[in-house]
């Protein structure tokens, strides 16, 4: 994963309210859950949540998925573990320092 990736995506994880969003949707697991639900359990308004969900987006982290009238937001698992990757060999690259 190149630096400028990582960053971006810490970048939008930093925010309480999407890092709230993105754990949600981690524990829910590869089929993801409703948008409704996502704004029930959080407690915050749609255009808020649309708005978090969006820059979650814009990182591949989250992905949408519509399935009827119910659109569902799914996490990019796949995402994640690249990202988990990456701090994890830069972090243990110099341990003696």
């Amino acid at each position: 994963m190149e630096i400028e990736v990582a960053a971006k995506a810490l970048k939008e994880l930093g925010h309480p309210v999407r890092l709230m969003i993105f754990k949600l949707l981690v524990k829910a697991g590869y089929e993801g859950i409703p948008v409704g639900e996502i704004q029930e359990a959080l407690g915050i308004p749609n255009s808020t949540l649309s708005h978090h969900i969006a820059k979650l987006i814009s990182v591949d982290l989250v992905r949408q998925n519509r399935s009827g009238r119910t659109l569902f937001c799914i996490p990019e698992y796949k995402k994640l573990n690249q990202l988990v990757a990456f701090l994890n060999e830069e972090c243990c690259i110099n341990e003696n320092l």
